[in-house]
This record gives structure tokens, C-alpha cells and sequence, in this order.
């Protein structure tokens, strides 16, 4: 049986600025966002490590503000000076190969396209970082243009529920381990 994982550091992922708020490649921004509201705890930005952070028992809910293709640089810098194990740290990104709303964990693998995934596993020197994967549904013209995209008016009244869920499911595998927490959490769904 798995013992519950215990994450010190929750990255999520995303792009810094007003012109990024709310658009699908902020999905792990919003999940930390999440996460940190149910803790009563504000982010702030610590230049330490260019991101904003925000505590919570024991755990740093990180938000990089390198840009999503840098993020691993934060990320790395953190972990190396705390010498946090990878399976201490979960990523939490948007997945444009997920439909709307479905999530994915998993304990390892590839970034699977995702380059600030990809940065984070760079720096940190392993593909066996925990992630989660939040499903933006996939683009139907240029992939640049959706993922920076706002969300359509139907997805946005799914929002709240979807990032509910993903903050839920981050719970669940810090209390219960990722394996637990995938059986539960990666089933197709509708939002």
C-alpha cells in the first residue's frame, strides 16, 4: 500500500500578467489559487525565488513568474535549496490533449508537449515529478492561440467546479498517496 504522499512544494503553472488571467494556460494557476483560498492564505511575491508563494501547514503553494517556458527555474531553485525530493514536489499544469474538465495524475512520465512541464523536469533532473494534468480540451485552430485563449463563456460557467475538483484531487493524493487519488480522480468526466 502507498503511503500518503507528502508534497512541501505545489507549483502551479502559468503565465504572469493581467493580459493571462483566465485564459487555459493558467489552469494551474487557478488550481493553486484554489487551494491557497480554502488555507485563508494571500500570495506574495518572494524575489528569492520569481514567484509568488503563499503557505499552508507545512506546504508553499507556488505560482512561477518566469513565463510557463521558464518555470522550472523557480521551481528548481526551491527545491534544490529546501533539498526537497521530487516526489515531494506536484506540478499542476493545463492539458490541451485532455478533453474540458477531465483530470489526470500521475507519479511520472514525460512532459508530453508541455514546455513548462519540460523546464520544471529539467530542473529538477527527473521525469518522476508528480503532476497534475487539468484538461482544456483540445484546440481546434492554432494551439498557440487556445491555450492563451480565454475559456468559452459554457466552459467559464464550469470553472469554479473544475478548479474545485483539481484542488480536491491534490488534497486527496497529499492524505492518501497519487496512486489512490488516481483511481478516484482520472475517470473520464463531464463538468
Amino acid at each position: 500500500m502507498e503511503h500518503a504522499a507528502v508534497f512541501r512544494l505545489i507549483v502551479g503553472l502559468g503565465n504572469p500578467g493581467r493580459q493571462y488571467a483566465g485564459t487555459r494556460h493558467n489552469a494551474g494557476f487557478a488550481v493553486v489559487d484554489e487551494l491557497a483560498r480554502r488555507c485563508a492564505s494571500d500570495f506574495r511575491f518572494e524575489p528569492k525565488w520569481n514567484a509568488e508563494v503563499a503557505s499552508c501547514g507545512g506546504r508553499l503553494f507556488m505560482k512561477p513568474q518566469t513565463f510557463m517556458n521558464l518555470s522550472g527555474e523557480a521551481v528548481g531553485n526551491y527545491a534544490r535549496y529546501y533539498r526537497l525530493e521530487p516526489g515531494e514536489v506536484l506540478i499542476v499544469i493545463d492539458d490541451v490533449a485532455l478533453p474540458f474538465g477531465d483530470l489526470r495524475l500521475r507519479k511520472t512520465g514525460s512532459p508530453g508537449g508541455h514546455n513548462g512541464l519540460e523546464s520544471v523536469l529539467m530542473h529538477l533532473g527527473t521525469e518522476a515529478v508528480p503532476r497534475l494534468r487539468v484538461g482544456i480540451g483540445a484546440a481546434s485552430g492554432a494551439l498557440h492561440s487556445h491555450v492563451l485563449g480565454q475559456f468559452t463563456p459554457d466552459e467559464k460557467a464550469q470553472l469554479e467546479d473544475l478548479y474545485s475538483r483539481a484542488a480536491d484531487a491534490v488534497e486527496y493524493a497529499n492524505a492518501h498517496g497519487v496512486e489512490a487519488a488516481m483511481n478516484i480522480y482520472n475517470k473520464k468526466t463531464t463538468v
